[in-house]
Formats: structure tokens, sequence, C-alpha cells
């Protein structure tokens, strides 16, 4: 009766801008094995390590065996759930919207403490020496975007830059770096004279000694957006859905995630209806809808930047 944005193959018989579960209990699905994975945002071998105990505190809370899927790319992340490999997975805010209408994600949980979720901003970084002051400087530079349907590395900037004096694709040439990092790293190594990217990942590497915070200068801050959300494949059986999220609710981060995650302890519950609103406006206002075109130029930008 209704699909809206979705996919063909999906319904949301209710609006909630999610795929419905399929109503025929034989396409429900409880398999033995739970696969999981986390958005390839950064390096993948980094977070395998760092979810490791709530793997196995999934694994012990849902009875079922728990594997993590390292995803090298956002493109085969969503082609993964897409597929029936992927049954629980943290999406990274832009690609959310992807995973939601072509591969039936669900999104259901998101960082925070007790303060509420975690938001992070966009910021556009350059070298501490660069001349660059305002984002109206940089036309005419090398600026970094991740990938195309990033919202903080290119959907906001297109969306917000304009305003501030500075046109993407017309005062400077877009130069997809593939990965928030490898533009903050390109940046530092002079690759890039600027590039806008997430908050979290700039605070990420401070934490982490990487870089020093004054390395580098923020020349531009955005509003707040959500952080990754965390979703499960519509068509797995409601009960093993409602035990996923009991799961997620229950658990409090380890010492090391708690650092990593800048001092998030837990899940919490999300819409996607409702918190990912102002991302969607993002993505329409940018004209990057989350349809299969514009999947097919993420992926497509995705491999340009891994080949280079």
């Amino acid at each position: 009766a209704h699909r809206g944005e979705l996919d063909a193959i999906y319904c949301d018989e209710n609006r909630d801008l999610v795929a419905d579960a399929p109503k025929d209990p034989k396409r429900q699905k409880s398999p033995g094995t739970l696969v999981f994975a986390y958005t390839p945002i950064e390096d993948p071998a980094v977070y395998q390590s760092l979810f490791r105990p709530f793997q196995d505190h999934l694994a012990s809370c849902t009875g079922k065996k728990v594997v993590y899927f390292t995803v090298q790319s956002n493109a085969a992340q969503i082609e993964a759930m897409r597929g029936g490999r992927l049954h629980v997975a943290g999406f990274a805010s832009g690609q959310t919207g992807f995973a939601v209408n072509l591969s039936g994600a669900v999104p259901f949980a998101i960082k925070g403490n007790e303060k509420g979720p975690r938001t992070y901003t966009q910021v556009v970084i350059v070298k501490k020496d660069s001349p660059v002051q305002k984002l109206a400087d940089l036309k005419g530079k090398r600026v970094a975007h991740t990938s195309p349907s990033s919202n903080s590395g290119n959907l906001a900037p297109r969306a917000l830059f304009p305003a501030e004096g500075l046109v993407p694709d017309k005062d400077y040439k877009v130069l997809y770096s593939g990965k928030h990092d490898q533009s903050l790293m390109g940046v530092m190594n002079g690759d890039y004279d600027g590039a806008p990217i997430t908050s979290d990942i700039l605070d990420r590497f401070v934490n982490r000694g990487i870089i020093k915070p004054d390395d580098l200068r923020v020349i531009y801050r955005s509003g707040h957006f959500p952080t990754s959300s965390f979703a499960h494949a519509h068509d797995l059986e409601p009960a093993l859905a409602a035990k996923l999220k009991e799961c997620f609710f229950g658990y409090r981060f380890t010492a090391e995630m708690r650092k990593e995650f800048l001092g998030d302890d837990r899940f919490l519950p999300v819409s996607y209806k409702d918190d990912w609103a102002l991302v969607r406006k993002v993505a329409e206002d940018s004209g990057t809808p989350y349809n299969r075109a514009g999947f097919d130029k993420e992926r497509a930008a995705e491999e340009a930047a891994r080949a280079k």
C-alpha cells in the first residue's frame, strides 16, 4: 500500500520511513549466526578489536554465535545487508539513508551517555600555518570531500557552504579522499588545503595522540547532526529484533570504548524518521537523494578513491 522512498522490494505501511518486517513468517529470519559490522569510516581493524567485548555480550545475550564482518567500503556494507549477509550494523550518519532505503536497515540505537545521544558537527580544517582564515579563502584551493553520500564530508558542505561564500564544484574542484581520516591526514601532509570532516574524527585523532590539538585549525563549524546509527535487517523475526534492542540497551561500554567514543558509555533508542530529519533535508538540499542512482555514484567515487 505504501513504500515512500524505499526500494521496490520493501514496504512501509506504517509510514515510519523504514522497511516493515515481512508479513509471511516464512520470510522472517532467525539465523544461528549473527553477522555484525561497524561503519568503515576509519581503519576497520581498529573497530573489530574495540567491539569484541560487545560482540561477546551480544552472543551471550541472544544465545547466538556472533561474528564481526570487516567491510572495506560503505557500499559493500550496504550491499551486504541488502543481500542478507549482514544482520546488525553501525552505519555512518550520512550512509544511514542509503542503508534504510536500499538495504532495508531499521535504525534503532545510537551511542550516547546519561546526558543523551551523541551528536557531531561538520568542521572544516586547515593546517595551523595556512593563510586560509574563512571558507571563502578556499576558492581555487585543493579541498577534499570524503565520499558523495557522507553527510559532514560532502552533503552538508554542498548545502551550507554557499551561504558562507563558497560553492563546491564552482569555487573549487571537489577531490574525493574516500574517508574522513584520509581527508584529515591529507590536510596534515599538505595534499589538500582544507577539508570538511566530522568533528568526531578530529577529536578521536587528538585523543589517540596521532595529531596535536594545534596541528590544525578549525575555520568553520556547523550545527549538530546525529552520529552513526545501529540498525538491524528488516527481515529478522520480530522477537529477535526486540531481543537485539534489549541487548544493546542493557550494555555498558568498556573503558576502551568510552575513551574511543569520547565518553559515550551506552546505546540509546533512536528514530530514523525524527532523528535523521535534518540529515535527509541536507541530502535533498544538496541534490543527493538516497536512491539507487545516488548509491551508484557513491560506489563509483569510493572505488576511484581506493584506486588512487
